[in-house]
């Protein structure tokens, strides 16, 4: 069942202007397109039967993932489910002018139960976990590779010494976070109160500023 602030919010959706597709569609898709496209009140039962097929996408990817949400009770996970196809709803009302007809309709509409479904098993999974921003983590890897590795032990103290000269200190905590820590960028983006565009943003020009530093070092 659609939540109430989930339901509040899709009365406020516009409806759909004439789709993209650029196939025929399948008269399923077809039925789907036109009534999710009337106004407010004539499309109330196409919607709810939209969320209900996402309320079951996402309680399948939900149940794919239960071993990573051991600590979650039963509620809390029903919960959790509600609100993820409440998203992937309004995602599907917002984007259906976007729909191509390259697959059928509830598949392309699954893609966004699996998404939002995804995006909240991630951050449940991180609630309580503590996440290690400090450059100084990534030096304390290389005792345990130098017995392996020489090779790769040195690699590792010049990256360190990258980091430490020739990034900022927002650029050090996402590229740590992310590389080290294989912190999710959403869960991530939650904790430092960013976006996930300003993450990927931040970690292509840590990247970049890496590449340029080490290349100098290596140059005759």
């Amino acid at each position: 069942m659609l939540s109430r602030d989930g339901a509040d919010t899709v009365r406020k959706v516009e409806p759909a202007r004439a789709t993209a597709a650029v196939a025929p569609l399948d008269p399923d898709s077809r039925a789907w397109v036109r009534g999710l496209g009337l106004p407010s009140g004539q499309r109330d039962m196409d919607v709810a039967r939209l969320h209900a097929f996402l309320l079951r996408a996402v309680r399948f990817e939900l149940g794919r993932r239960r071993a990573a949400l051991r600590d979650v009770s039963a509620a809390e996970l029903d919960d959790m489910a509600v609100q993820a196809a409440d998203d992937a709803l309004l995602a599907v009302m917002r984007k259906l002018p976007t729909f191509r007809g390259d697959s059928r309709f509830t598949t392309w509409a699954a893609k966004f139960a699996i998404l939002e479904a995804s995006v909240k098993a991630r951050r449940r999974a991180w609630q309580h976990r503590e996440i290690t921003l400090e450059p100084e983590a990534w030096t304390r890897l290389a005792p345990a590779v130098a017995a392996a590795d020489p090779d790769e032990a040195e690699r590792l103290r010049a990256i360190a010494v990258a980091i430490r000269e020739a990034l900022s200190p927002h650029q050090r905590e996402i590229l740590v976070g992310i590389a080290l820590n294989d912190v999710p960028i959403d869960v991530l983006a939650d904790r430092l109160q960013t976006t996930r565009g300003a993450i990927y943003k931040t970690l292509h020009d840590a990247r970049r500023k890496l590449r340029a530093h080490l290349a100098r070092e290596v140059e005759p």
